[in-house]
């Protein structure tokens, strides 16, 4: 068995994002990435991604190097953030190293760019993943380990960049149908049980009745639900909570979204 199909079993296998991740990692490291960043939403729109709390930030950069690209939004500038909104599929680094050469980027892109740089990701490339709705996005940006240049990376992804493009759709595809690891506080427990009998179409006496508490206490927790989703009505509530793969999911809805490497200001290559 090859490595790629090892890595897709493991990967097609797992049941929850933190293993899925960590599959996910596992196979591109044997490609030489050790640096990985993913993100995605299913509440944008034309020109906009959304509210950033419906979003899934995952990374293994270390946190020191990383806060200020990822909580001031300098990724949201770079040249390949750029890219991948506009695109599909795979697009080597190079390309926008091409764009800098060539005048093309806005000073903000230069900025953001230059401190991707000092970030660590320096050869590498970008996918950008299709989906049928217009309003879900992703996107994952992998930087090649120190040592590597970018024709190094280039040479790599013509003999086996299907491998790995393929790993990481498999990976991205298994996350939609997962709990989204997304940025706000979860819903807790009684919260989340609540808006599932709703969404089962019981009314509030029933619910009362099934969870054993008040109808006062019921309409607590929908209350709740509905200023832990920012939405207005419950009807919203159960349908964003749905959409993120929220409901139903047991045990296994995340708390965190970022998953970030070792704490420090140097990155560990």
């Amino acid at each position: 068995m090859s490595n790629a199909l090892a890595h897709m079993q493991r990967i097609a296998a797992a049941t929850t994002p933190e293993d899925l991740w960590t599959h996910l990692l596992d196979a591109l490291a044997d490609y030489g990435f050790d640096r990985v960043n993913y993100g995605a939403t299913r509440q944008g729109r034309p020109g906009s991604l959304g509210n950033m709390q419906d979003a899934i930030f995952l990374s293994n950069h270390p946190r020191g190097v990383m806060s200020e690209y990822f909580d001031m939004g300098f990724f949201m500038r770079t040249p390949m953030f750029r890219w991948v909104m506009t695109h599909t599929g795979a697009c080597s680094w190079r390309w926008a190293e091409d764009e800098r050469r060539a005048g093309r980027l806005s000073a903000e892109e230069l900025a953001a760019q230059d401190m991707a740089r000092r970030a660590g990701m320096i050869a590498g490339y970008s996918i950008s993943f299709a989906d049928p709705s217009p309003r879900n996005r992703a996107a994952m940006g992998l930087s090649a380990r120190a040592g590597l240049t970018q024709d190094n990376v280039d040479a790599l992804w013509a003999e086996r960049g299907n491998e790995v493009l393929t790993i990481c759709q498999m990976m991205h595809l298994k996350m939609q149908v997962m709990p989204f690891p997304v940025q706000r506080r979860p819903l807790s427990p009684r919260q989340r049980e609540a808006l599932e009998w709703v969404a089962e179409g019981k009314t509030t006496q029933d619910i009362a009745t099934i969870m054993g508490i008040s109808p006062a206490m019921v309409e607590k927790h929908l209350r709740l639900a509905r200023e832990v989703l920012d939405v207005d009505t419950t009807a919203h509530a159960v349908a964003k909570a749905a959409l993120l793969n929220h409901l139903f999911a047991g045990e296994h809805v995340p708390f965190r979204n970022l998953s970030f490497g070792p704490e420090t200001d140097q990155l560990d290559r």
